[in-house]
């Protein structure tokens, strides 16, 4: 009986850390964070130009150096 109620245990832990998680990674957030918390669409809004900017800029600056790199050659 004992095994019984640590096996339970163990299913209903593992039950609510995996829900926990999987909740966190289908909002794109961190696994750690609160899963009811709810991002409203303008933060996610900016949070999303954000990033899409610094991939721009990334992929701009690549591309200018590669010109770079064919004019001296």
């Amino acid at each position: 009986m004992k095994v019984f109620r640590i096996l339970l245990l163990g299913v209903v832990i593992g039950l609510l850390l995996g829900l926990w998680f999987g909740v966190n990674i289908g909002r794109e957030m961190p696994l750690l964070s609160n899963p009811f918390h709810t991002e409203s669409v303008a933060d996610k809004l900016k949070r999303l130009s954000g990033e899409t900017l610094e991939k721009s800029g990334r992929a701009l600056e690549k591309t200018g150096q590669e010109l770079q790199d064919k004019l001296n050659k």
